[in-house]
């Protein structure tokens, strides 16, 4: 960026108004007059400077520049507002080119100009440590650092965000004297974002213990450090700490410990903190209903109702979650309000919002309106793709899963794991078995993404569907990495449809290895030993599983008739007795055995309650 004193094209100046011109000659021209005031005006080189940081303000940044420019006088104020004002513009390159001219034009840079261009530094990408460290070095020939607590602050933030370790930013902090809040909040938010909450945590304690100085904004980031560990014992314990330092009317400390609450899975600790709060915002309910989206779909809609009722206006965030919240539980005509809703608030073309809306219909399913709002959206992402691509593969639509991918790579997005996963899915379902190992081979030697155990799930899972279990047990042994539980019971559950002992016993007894805790695996096991008759290995199993604490979940089915969610397992006497439900299980039964469905009546699935065996 060129600094030399000439005027730009005018086609891209938009010349000073006359008033303000005006107001900087009067400054000019009274102010030897005004000399004896209490209150001197400022000078012209002030107003001006003023005048820049208005500019940037209102992100006029060719006029900013513009300005500066034009000044026959600059001093280090002028300089420093200019390096703030492309910082504030996200224009951190601009920025530095800048402080670099401050200092090649002789202007020695005070301690705020330090702070400032050390923050102009994290945007840097590649150069920012360097740049950062040459920063560092002028402080301390200068002098402001180890005088500033500013400089002090910037440098660790630098440190802090730009190494890769905290020892540096670490060092910084343990050389500052008289720490101040933002010090301390500084080296916990730098543990913290670097996914080291117990790094930020002790250094939380250390500032109990040291008696240093208390900000809302370390409680939140300490808050956020457990949530991040899902430890709720220890987010318990900041906000006792928060009560009793009297932090509890902070709106963003409460609405962070609420969302804690939420992330550790401590609904009723969520909701007893939620009624006890004396100020809400927008916000507290965002949190709340996120937090419970996931916590208990249904609940959520129900605090989306208490939100509307008490006068608070739902936003985008607000609607995402109760869309995701319709999608758990699979209510379309719930999930079509919401969507009339957003329409009439004018959010219908709100990117997030469009990708939930997407994701609901396509589980509810209706894969139709999926497919129309993601060909209506003006703009599409990778999560649009990845979403409208799933809703496909989960109907059975492989080809039109393969079709969409293939139309996303020319569009020029690129795929990550969770789209391979999405369309390796779609062929699994669909049995495009061929297809489904093309695009896993294209994944490594064309798209360079690295497979994770997910990923060989779904490859498993993909072969085992199509009855090649010998293919699917050499991948599992040759993976690159240990494979899971999952994994060897995903194999074993395509030996048992495709009715194969010998390779059943095999990874039999791979999963055996694995000392699983979980009762479904067994379950399966025990199956596969009925099938065949094997009732000592039965039995030795069924006794294994008496002795768990943990039981197979029933599963359970669930259908929507006049805006009401009945949900039912085998047997369930309730559902049974209501007519609607019954006629509508009737005509699927009905369905299936038009289609050629039998009941697999090989296994026998033991009941541990009452010690019966069940015919399924």
């Amino acid at each position: 960026m060129a600094c030399a004193n000439k005027l730009l094209s005018p086609i891209h100046f938009r010349p000073i108004p006359f008033s303000v011109q005006n107001s900087l000659l009067f400054a000019k021209v009274s102010h030897t007059h005004l000399n004896n005031e209490p209150f001197p005006p400022k000078t012209l080189s002030a107003l001006t400077t003023d005048l820049i940081k208005s500019y940037f303000d209102k992100d006029s940044i060719q006029e900013a520049h513009t300005l500066f420019d034009e000044m026959s006088h600059r001093d280090v104020v002028t300089w420093t507002a200019m390096i703030t004002g492309n910082i504030s513009c996200n224009r951190h390159s601009h920025a530095w080119t800048m402080f670099y001219e401050m200092l090649r034009h002789g202007v020695r840079p005070n301690a705020f100009t330090v702070s400032a261009v050390l923050k102009a530094c994290k945007g840097l990408n590649l150069v920012a440590l360097s740049c950062g460290k040459l920063v560092h070095g002028l402080a301390i020939k200068i002098g402001t650092r180890g005088s500033s607590i500013y400089v002090d602050n910037a440098l660790m933030d630098m440190y802090a965000t730009c190494c890769d370790s905290m020892h540096d930013a670490r060092t910084v902090f343990e050389d500052i004297v008289m720490k101040n809040a933002v010090s301390w909040t500084t080296l916990i938010t730098g543990y913290t974002h670097r996914g080291d909450a117990y790094g930020g945590l002790r250094v939380f304690r250390q500032m109990f213990l040291e008696e240093g100085e208390l900000s809302p904004f370390s409680f939140s980031i300490a808050v956020r450090a457990c949530a991040s560990i899902g430890s709720g014992i220890l987010g318990k314990q900041v906000h006792a700490a928060v009560i009793n330092h009297g932090f509890e009317p902070n709106l963003p400390v409460m609405n962070s410990i609420l969302d804690m609450y939420c992330r550790c899975r401590l609904a009723s600790e969520a909701k007893q903190l939620f009624c006890e709060m004396t100020k809400k915002d927008t916000i507290t309910w965002n949190t709340l209903i996120a937090g419970f989206e996931t916590l208990d779909s249904e609940e959520s809609l129900c605090i989306f109702s208490q939100m509307v009722s008490e006068g608070f206006s739902p936003n985008c965030f607000t609607f995402t979650s109760v869309v995701a919240a319709c999608a758990n539980l699979a209510v379309l005509h719930c999930g079509q309000q919401l969507h009339g809703e957003i329409f009439r608030r004018g959010l219908d073309n709100n990117l997030v919002l469009s990708n939930a809306l997407i994701d609901m219909y396509a589980k509810c399913g209706n894969v139709a309106d999926s497919l129309k709002i993601f060909s209506e959206m003006p703009s599409t992402n990778l999560v649009s793709w990845t979403s409208m691509m799933i809703g496909y593969g989960a109907h059975g639509h492989g080809k039109e899963a393969v079709e969409l991918f293939n139309e996303m790579v020319r569009s020029g997005i690129k795929p990550d794991k969770i789209v391979f996963m999405a369309v390796l899915s779609a062929c699994s379902h669909a049995g495009l078995v061929d297809e489904g190992l093309r695009y896993f081979r294209l994944m490594t030697s064309y798209y360079n993404v690295a497979p994770d155990r997910d990923i060989y799930g779904c490859v498993v899972d993909l072969l085992g569907r199509a009855g090649r279990l010998k293919e699917a047990f050499q991948l599992i042994e040759n993976m690159p990495f240990k494979p899971d539980e999952s994994i060897w019971v995903s194999l074993l559950g395509a030996c048992k449809a495709h009715k194969e002992p010998s390779m059943g016993k095999l990874v039999a007894s791979r999963v055996l290895e694995m000392k699983s805790n979980r009762a479904g695996t067994y379950v399966l096991l025990s199956n596969i030993y009925a099938a065949e008759g094997n009732w000592d290995d039965f039995a030795s199993l069924r006794k294994l599983m008496r002795g768990m604490r943990n039981k197979k979940e029933a599963g359970m089915s669930w259908i929507e008739l006049k805006n009401q969610v009945y949900s039912f397992v085998v047997g369930d006497k309730s559902v049974s007795s209501n007519e609607l439900v019954s006629e509508v299980l009737e005509l699927l039964i009905m369905h299936m055995k038009d289609v050629g469905y039998g009941p697999d009546l090989d296994c026998f699935v033991h009941d541990l309650e009452d010690d019966t065996l069940i015919k399924t």
